[in-house]
Order: C-alpha cells, then structure tokens, then sequence
C-alpha cells in the first residue's frame, strides 16, 4: 500500500523559458501553500494551456479538447491527475479515470495531464517527496530560496507572492530589478503581472 503524502497544485504561470530556447515554463504552485514547482513544457503543450487558463475556445478542437470530448461522449470522468515519480529532470504523471465502476490508471506525459486536468476541471496532485526535492520558494525580495543537499531554506511567512499578503507596487517593483538582474525571466514575468493586477485594480 502506497502511504506517500499528496499535495494538490495548481497553475500559477507560464512563461517563456530562459533556460531552453524554445520551451516555456509552467509554473505550479503548492495549493494553500507557498511552495513553486517550475516544468519545462514545449510551445505546443504552452499554447494549449494558456488557452485553457484564458478560457478560449479554438474554432477547431485541439487534441487534448477532442481527448476530452471522447472520454465524455464514453462516460468517463477524469478523477485527478497525479506527478508521481520525476527522473533527470523530467516528470511523470498518471491520468485516474473512471467509467461506470472501474477505475482506469494511464501514463501520460505531464503537460498533457495538466491541460486535460484543466480542461476537465480535475486536481492536480503531486507526491510530497517531489515536491519537496523539486520546489522553489521566493523569498521577500523575489529570489529563490535554496539549501544545501537538494532541500530549500526556510523563508518569512510574508512575501510578494505570498496568497493573502498584499504586498506594494515597490516592494514588486524591487523585486522584478532584482529578478531581471539575475536573469530569472519565469520570476520576472509572474511578479510583472502582479504589478499589472495591482496597477488596473488602483485604476
């Protein structure tokens, strides 16, 4: 019996990658907690996320669309979606599915898990012990916070990305120089759209 700890995410950001030409990053974020999962997706898979988040509709049904689609037409329901094992930088994930009284476990990559999760509104869940080799937090002046032997420092309580802290436009503002300056692109780009949210909110 499998008794490792799940933690549900969900999508914080995509943005393009400064580590692979090319890619983009999507940014997961530990639900009800501050914990970041950063995973490299290609333009494909960014598009069709970015479509769900947006919630367009193309005129033609993308595959993950017509996925969806077929397992509704089927009576099967998307249960969760679960990053189980992640190996040289490269994440696994299950789809649960269930028709009728059977439950259905299949292999799939893990941004096509994510974009038919959102599509079919299913949680996202990932093993703690990934998450917890995998993640990033950012600390008050948006960097990464990192320890020795794979783990991650500590960090306040109280961040510019932190759920339910309001920070100020400066302290944002701060913290994209200081991001730009060390070339982390992902983090500039979710600090800029705060600024933005921030920004047409005081309008």
């Amino acid at each position: 019996m499998n008794n490792r700890r799940k933690v549900e995410l969900e999508v914080l950001n995509i943005t393009n990658s400064h580590m692979q030409a090319g890619a983009f990053a999507l940014v997961l974020l530990e639900k009800d907690g501050t914990r970041q999962l950063p995973v490299i997706v290609g333009a494909t898979e960014a598009q069709a996320i970015i479509l769900e988040l947006k919630g367009i509709n193309p005129p033609r049904p993308l595959t993950h669309t017509l996925f969806a689609s077929v397992l509704e037409a089927l009576g099967a329901q998307l249960l969760r979606v679960l990053i189980y094992k992640m190996e040289n930088g490269i994440y696994y994930a299950y789809l649960y599915l269930r028709a009728g009284d059977t439950i259905f476990r299949v292999d799939s990559r893990t941004s096509d898990a994510i974009v038919l999760a959102l599509r079919m509104a299913a949680p996202i869940l990932i093993y703690e012990d990934i998450l917890e080799t995998g993640h990033i937090r950012i600390n008050d002046s948006g960097e990464e916070m990192q320890g020795e032997a794979g783990g991650y420092a500590k960090e306040s309580r109280a961040h510019p990305l932190d759920k339910g802290h309001e920070p100020s436009l400066a302290s944002l503002q701060t913290a994209l120089e200081k991001a730009i300056e060390k070339e982390n692109y992902e983090q500039a780009a979710v600090l800029r759209d705060k600024i933005n949210q921030l920004t047409q909110a005081a309008k």
